[in-house]
């Protein structure tokens, strides 16, 4: 899309607490707009916009859409507040989704965008580093808070750009790289694509747009040396950062030496503490089969069995992904020793009652696990107080909704 952005002087952005138009939001702000939106929840996110000096209403307090240039909004407020987007479409200003507007910003830059099936998050923030580290400045766009500068969002001076290309509903697509990178391929979104198939071609269009492509990256393990963060998955994530880092012609020796410093995001397997009693707590966004393995693997590399037992509080993501990949989360949780469900986090979606966390749980039991699904928080949080969690254990939260919450209530961890 065709658009100036010095004639944009106010961008509202309805759904602005998402973690990835939130970071777009700074970046309206760190541009000189005047940036306000609409959000339905307080949370991380809220409280660094609120930091940026940026303004905004609640969805219980919201009575009519403010006056903008430019209307921005996640997809998942086609939902949430389908109301809210018809009064934005219903004037005569521009109505751009996240994926679109990423793309009308990200025009004039060296583009690195990052897509995939896993592993998106954790490459584009090691990516982002090694920029950093090898003094190109670039600003970043990535989908947690990267723990080198407290946030989703960096604003660089340089022409560089770092962002995470979302392949859900083909958002990547929207992007037009001077370098794109895929992680790896796999069953997912089928909401939106067909099949595999469906998926490679879309990602193939992506390589497409792209003037350099990134997508086998296995002779750079070699060059990955001792990494911070745990698994396999993550010296996976390292090769194809090292990999477009030596692209750009960035020395080597400095990449190394930033991917051994590399500390991690917000809620990638992410050590939060340890309880008086010394129950370490993790938390993590695995919401897919394979992630969630990789995690589990990951843990069980730091903590063997026979040392620590692992409890998991997993929240599934969508009903969805949970009824196509059924069979797949049912065989994921082999390594932890106790499994609690949530009731299923459905954010864009109508509820399906066919599917349920209940339902999970036996399938999960029947493959030869422990698991027990609640059908609210309040229920799964009285049964957890309930529990006895010493030094010998492992408390990790994991899913891409809220069940992070959790810890902070049974443990008064936050």
């Amino acid at each position: 899309m065709e658009l100036d952005l010095n004639k944009i002087r106010k961008a509202y952005f309805i759904g602005i607490g998402g973690i990835g138009i939130s970071a777009l939001a700074k970046w309206a702000r760190a541009r000189g707009l005047e940036v306000s939106g609409v959000n339905d929840e307080e949370g991380k996110t809220i409280d660094s916009l609120k930091e940026a000096g940026i303004e905004i209403v609640f969805k219980k307090d919201y009575k009519v859409l403010p006056e903008a240039d430019i209307y921005v909004y996640s997809d998942a407020w086609l939902n949430r507040g389908p109301e809210i987007l018809e009064s934005a479409k219903a004037t005569d200003k521009i109505v751009l989704s996240y994926a679109e507007a990423l793309g009308v910003f990200s025009k004039d830059y060296k583009t690195i965008a990052i897509s995939g099936t896993h592993g998106k998050t954790t490459t584009t923030a090691m990516v982002a580093d090694i920029l950093i580290d090898a003094g190109l400045d670039p600003t970043v766009l990535v989908g947690s808070f990267v723990k080198k500068f407290g946030s989703n969002f960096r604003a660089g001076k340089s022409k560089y750009l770092v962002v995470e290309a979302d392949e859900y509903n083909r958002h990547m697509l929207e992007l037009h790289p001077y370098i794109g990178a895929i992680t790896n391929m796999e069953a997912d979104h089928l909401d939106c694509y067909k099949d595999l198939d469906d998926i490679k071609s879309a990602f193939g269009q992506f390589l497409s747009q792209s003037e350099h492509k990134i997508t086998d990256y296995e002779k750079y393990l070699e060059k990955v040396s001792k990494l911070s963060v745990p698994g396999e998955h993550n010296r996976q994530n390292a090769a194809l950062a090292m990999a477009i880092a030596l692209t750009l012609g960035i020395d080597e020796n400095v990449a190394k030496k930033s991917l051994e410093n590399f500390q991690g995001t917000w809620r990638r397997l992410e050590k939060r503490g340890v309880t008086e009693a010394g129950t370490i707590i993790y938390d993590d966004y695995a919401h897919h089969p394979t992630e969630v393995k990789a995690s589990i693997e990951a843990l069980r590399g730091l903590y063997p069995i026979s040392s620590k037992k692992i409890t998991i509080v997993f929240q599934p993501h969508l009903y969805s992904r949970t009824k196509a990949l059924f069979d797949d989360f049912a065989k994921a949780f082999h390594g932890a020793d106790k499994i609690v469900l949530l009731p299923i986090y459905f954010a864009r979606e109508d509820q399906d009652d066919s599917i349920s966390s209940g339902k999970l749980a036996e399938a999960i039991c029947e493959n030869g696990d422990k698991a027990i699904a609640f059908t609210d928080f309040d229920l799964a949080e009285e049964y957890l107080k309930g529990q006895t969690f010493g030094k010998n254990d492992i408390f990790v939260t994991m899913g891409a909704g809220e069940a992070y919450k959790v810890a902070d209530k049974v443990f008064h961890f936050s």
